[in-house]
């Protein structure tokens, strides 16, 4: 890949570590959001905070297309564990992505199918997928020289929603539901925008909590761990 690349987060605290890799060229406000146009490493990139849930996601993700047409849209940030084999601070890169609270049962319709697009799961770019998984293997051999500990890493399904999932009672559902590894708020709407709009895109997230009613007292203490471990793996992919 070698055009421009599209990174969107849904706060600050996930985009402020990639910011400051970037050799911002021209800063813009549209539609109320600030995007960063510049250089990381090897690749031009645009950066933007597009705030919180699917609206603001969606809102986001087609404006960027429109007004800098990136050749990849990758969404990066933290997101709850659905997964045993998912701790704080590992990465999840999504194969597809649903929209978990998405439900038109009433219709006859599976719970999470989207009305006007005939479809349930939307499938992440699978050659940029990979290259973000040889991002993370690279920079886990550096973590490894260092006598660090190597960063967990999982690809799998992610569920997204407009709610906060936690408790036990939410992420068994969506497990059950949708076999995913993650949840989180932002990433199936983002997944849906570049579908639509035949833009390759793939989500990648760090865990900050475990999706259950511990969520709440994980999620304030280790965001920052997580988004800096997603900041790093941005730094190494552009560095490829």
């Amino acid at each position: 890949m070698a055009g421009r690349l599209g990174i969107i987060c849904a706060m600050e605290v996930e985009l402020e570590k990639i910011l400051s890799m970037m050799e911002t060229e021209q800063t813009e406000s549209i539609s109320g959001l600030t995007f960063h146009c510049g250089r990381i490493g090897k690749r031009e990139a645009v950066c933007v905070v597009c705030g919180v849930g699917k609206v603001f996601a969606g809102l986001c993700a087609q404006t960027m297309i429109l007004k800098y047409a990136p050749e990849c849209i990758l969404n990066v940030g933290v997101a709850g564990s659905l997964s045993t084999e998912l701790h704080i601070a590992d990465i999840v890169i999504a194969t597809d992505l649903v929209q978990h609270d998405m439900d038109c049962t009433p219709l006859g319709l599976p719970r999470g199918k989207i009305l006007e697009t005939d479809r349930l799961e939307f499938p992440t770019d699978p050659g940029v997928a990979e290259q973000l998984q040889e991002a993370v293997e690279a920079l886990n051999r550096e973590r490894t020289e260092r006598g660090e500990a190597p960063v967990g890493i999982l690809r799998g399904r992610i569920a997204s929603g407009d709610q906060f999932i936690a408790s036990a009672e939410q992420k068994d559902f969506i497990i059950k539901e949708f076999a995913a590894v993650a949840c989180e708020m932002e990433g199936a709407a983002i997944a849906q925008v570049c579908c639509v709009n035949r833009m390759p895109f793939v989500v990648m997230r760090a865990i900050s909590d475990a999706a259950d009613q511990s969520s709440h007292m994980d999620y304030p203490e280790f965001t920052k761990l997580a988004a800096a471990n997603t900041a790093a793996v941005v730094g190494k992919f552009c560095a490829l």
